[in-house]
């Protein structure tokens, strides 16, 4: 059977192309397409998704299935449900609107901008980034009992003091605002598969969690 393999930031470089075909005997599973591709993912740590998920070794393929490796993350919505990747600025303003509510008696906003160099540049895995992003502030709503929330992040050239990621909750009280606020950025940067480059070269990030 054969799955096609999409490749990003670094391993994307390392192979001259953005994607592999990988012919694999039936009933494979996903940790015999990661020893298919170990000269290529050597000294990089990945896991694989398959078909915009997260997937465990012992995850079995199917032909025609899309299989993505993801290295190391380093990026960084949903009003009461917004979550987008955009190339261009992001505005506060624009996601202060979003999660405006009467029943809110605060809320905490966060911007993650450039600094010290003259530009980042971000590259993501659209078509599973915008869900995890979703999964991940509709969770901490849930958890934080939260009355909204909205995360953004850009994709493309950020240029220095610009932001690249925009977070903005509402809640009843302030404390689970706060901690609201920080568990999004925390998840977006352990587990949307974002890669960041600085200054030429990929920034090493964390090994996503599934």
């Amino acid at each position: 059977m054969q799955v096609r393999v999409r490749l990003f930031a670094g391993l994307r470089e390392r192979a001259g192309a953005a994607e592999l075909e990988l012919e694999l005997p039936d009933g494979a599973v996903v940790a015999d397409a990661l020893r298919r591709v170990r000269d290529l993912t050597e000294g990089i740590p990945v896991v694989m998704a398959v078909n915009h998920e997260y997937a465990e070794a012992d995850a079995p393929l199917h032909g025609g299935d899309e299989v993505a490796l993801i290295p190391p993350v380093s990026g960084g919505a949903v009003g009461a449900l917004h979550a987008r990747l955009t190339a261009q600025p992001l505005s506060l303003d624009r996601l202060l609107e979003l999660v405006r509510d009467p029943r809110a008696g605060a809320v905490v906003t966060f911007l993650g901008v450039t600094r010290e160099v003259a530009e980042l540049e971000y590259e993501a895995y659209a078509e599973m980034a915008e869900p995890q992003m979703a999964a991940i502030v509709r969770g901490a709503i849930e958890r934080h009992g939260l009355c909204a929330a909205a995360a953004e992040h850009r994709v493309g050239a950020v240029p220095l003091s610009e932001p690249s990621v925009a977070i903005a909750v509402s809640a009843p009280h302030r404390d689970a605002a706060f901690a609201g606020a920080r568990e999004i950025i925390d998840e977006l940067k352990a587990r949307v598969p974002i890669w960041k480059k600085e200054e030429g070269e990929w920034v090493r990030g964390v090994t996503p969690r599934p």
